[in-house]
């Protein structure tokens, strides 16, 4: 008798190893679509941009004729093959899809979905990233105000630090 309890506890656990395992998948799953509606793929465009940039600012800078144009490209995919190694989606993916799986549960993440699918969801996406640009720069405006008296009030403790040294 007791083989066949030991024998059905050990079938209830493989079966609930299973289960798990396949609402794990299920919920990674999920995740990855999300990402891919959320164009997540796309996350690191900005940064190859502005690498590109600073290599062809350099060679600008450094007036080297026109002839040696083939120099900058080698050197510009050199650094996108480095930042594909960094930063490639292949690279970030995985870490992106456990990331939320962690903070959202599978209900979670069908409802982000849900809602990123809808109408109102994909207005989202279009505008996040521009209403992300415009909240940085009206803060750095908003915070260059405050700039000069941070600084007076960083003089100040520094003069009063200063004082009290023996």
């Amino acid at each position: 008798m007791s083989r066949l309890t030991a024998l059905c506890a050990t079938l209830l656990l493989a079966c609930g190893s299973v289960q798990a395992f396949a609402d794990a998948a299920s919920h990674a799953a999920d995740a990855e679509r999300f990402l891919q509606l959320a164009r997540a793929d796309r996350l690191t465009v900005p940064v190859y941009g502005q690498v590109q940039q600073m290599f062809a600012q350099r060679f600008a800078e450094s007036g080297a004729p026109a002839g040696q144009q083939a120099l900058l490209e080698r050197y510009q995919a050199k650094a996108n093959a480095a930042l594909d190694r960094a930063v490639g989606w292949p690279v970030l993916k995985p870490a992106l899809v456990e990331l939320y799986t962690t903070h959202f549960d599978e209900r979670e993440m069908q409802e982000l979905l849900a809602f990123y699918r809808s109408p109102l969801g994909q207005k989202v996406l279009e505008k996040m990233p521009m209403l992300t640009a415009q909240s940085a720069r009206l803060t750095q405006n908003k915070l260059e105000a405050a700039v000069p008296r941070v600084n007076e009030l960083l003089a100040e403790m520094s003069g009063k630090l200063d004082a009290k040294k023996p």
